[in-house]
């Protein structure tokens, strides 16, 4: 399947411009979650696999910091066309070890591809500001500097495109980076860095470390590391951030989500559904921005839950290569459990189940890991589906009397990542935008994804950290702001 792979089917590591083979003892397969077809298999990293490649870094970094920028941009440019004429192959292999469907992979990667777009720009994105007589004689200036070797440590619901929301800032910048993806889908990122690889990166400069949670510790741990970047769950998050910052490292840890809609008694219900279940249901709701806690106004409430139900119920599940299918796989046997228990503790706790998707079965695909779209009604925010991330598609309707009582529903809620609001009141969008507290908010948008110029926010259990992923946050997160103060006198 892919040319990096070793003779043994195993999923190797990119360390100093060469493939290598993980040193580790642990193991586990990879595979097709629609299938149950077996990929391959991902050898866990060892602390001598880590020290090798942070050395490797290091040494790389003495070098590339001082890379004229317009010269470390010039790999990007190659590496934007390599994913770029790949996408179609690139997507492919997302769906087989990710399960999501291939609209779905093509936009992730798109989402990737922009980010590198974004990094190109690094020349005029590192500039920090001039100031003439700042004294009397004096001239001042700001200059953005690297900082040595940064890890990415990604999530498995979006391997591709957050490995390229961290890789290309990172070493634009002039850093060193090293990737650890996660060990359930590292196929499509292996196959990013054979890519990687073509587009003529520096030996050390850019490099990638498969592993699990040892593998991490021993990151957050390690001397030669400055910063880490990480997504995934809120548990997670937190502990990456208070081990990485205990260690004296820069940190910017995105944790889990409870996204909110809020749909008022003016907006065009049909629309807000359609954009609803989309958000909600779209990667099989393993992703952060899923909105998938719905408040709607009494008023509406009984008209908005009937548009639910149909659009809900034409939601296909199915294999993500076949044509005609809304929903893939699910990740793995365990996260179809869990995603079962939380439909479970909806019906205990009293929710109205209208649609019940834990039925589904998928034709041909018997031994995949599917479960289809849910949908309660009447439920009230101490419910579990309500306070916790469970990533599946699951949606609970909220009964509200008003957009005051709704706004309150939202900010509740133990985590701030994003909220959407379907209304076609001015004067309730300015309200939204000033009292929601969450990160990335969206008015008659289904899902508020910040396009890549622009940082990924996030607020309270969503986000541990200062400086958020994308945009310039992103560069002063991968830099460090020196101040450099100049004055001639006259010696004549």
């Amino acid at each position: 399947m892919l040319a990096s792979l070793s003779a043994d089917g195993e999923v190797q590591n990119y360390v100093d411009g060469s493939w290598q083979k993980p040193a580790g003892r642990d193991s586990q397969p990879v595979t097709n979650p629609a299938t149950g077809e077996r990929l391959a298999t991902i050898p866990f990293s060892d602390a001598t696999d880590l020290d090798a490649a942070v050395d490797a870094a290091n040494e790389a970094y003495n070098d590339w910091r001082n890379t004229a920028v317009e010269d470390r941009i010039q790999p990007l440019f190659r590496l934007k066309s390599l994913l770029e004429e790949h996408i179609g192959e690139l997507a492919e292999l997302l769906v087989r070890e990710h399960g999501k469907t291939r609209a779905e992979a093509r936009g992730e990667l798109r989402r990737g591809i922009e980010n590198v777009e974004v990094a190109c720009g690094m020349p005029r994105l590192q500039q920090a500001g001039t100031l003439a007589n700042a004294a009397p004689d004096i001239d001042e200036s700001a200059v953005r500097e690297p900082l040595g070797t940064f890890v990415g440590i990604t999530p498995f619901n979006f391997p591709a495109m957050i490995s390229l929301w961290f890789l290309p800032h990172a070493v634009a910048s002039g850093n060193a980076f090293i990737l650890k993806p996660s060990e359930q889908d590292p196929l499509v990122t292996q196959r990013i860095f054979e890519l990687v690889d073509q587009a003529g990166f520096p030996d050390g400069v850019v490099q990638l470390l498969n592993g699990g949670p040892d593998t991490v510790n021993e990151i957050l741990a390690h001397p030669g590391i400055v910063g880490v970047s990480f997504v995934g769950s809120t548990p997670v998050a937190r502990h990456i951030y208070e081990t990485a910052a205990a260690n004296g490292k820069r940190v910017q840890a995105q944790g889990g989500a409870k996204n909110h809609v809020i749909v008022t008694e003016s907006t065009d219900l049909s629309y807000a559904a359609e954009k609803t279940v989309s958000s909600a249901c779209a990667c099989a709701g393993e992703r952060c921005l899923s909105n998938d806690v719905v408040v709607v106004e009494d008023s509406v409430y009984d008209a908005f839950a009937d548009e639910m139900v149909a659009k809900m119920r034409d939601q296909t599940v199915g294999y993500g290569l076949d044509d005609g299918v809304d929903i893939g796989a699910i990740i793995s046997a365990d996260h179809e459990e869990t995603i079962r228990r939380y439909i479970q503790s909806g019906v205990d706790e009293g929710a109205k189940l209208l649609v019940d998707g834990r039925d589904v079965a998928v034709d041909g695909y018997e031994d995949g890991n599917f479960v289809g779209p849910s949908l309660f009604g009447e439920v009230s925010p101490e419910m579990t589906i309500v306070r916790e991330e469970h990533f599946g598609p699951i949606v609970g309707l909220v009964r509200v009397e008003d957009f005051d009582e709704a706004v309150d529903v939202v900010n509740r809620s133990d985590f701030g990542n994003a909220a959407s609001l379907f209304t076609d009141s001015g004067h309730k969008a300015s309200r939204f935008k000033c009292e929601v507290e969450a990160g990335n908010l969206g008015v008659n948008v289904g899902t508020a994804a910040p396009m890549a110029f622009f940082a990924f926010g996030g607020r309270k259990d969503s986000f541990f950290g200062d400086l958020h992923a994308q945009g310039s946050d992103l560069v002063n997160f991968y830099t460090d702001k020196m101040s450099y103060i100049e004055r001639w006198p006259d010696q004549s």
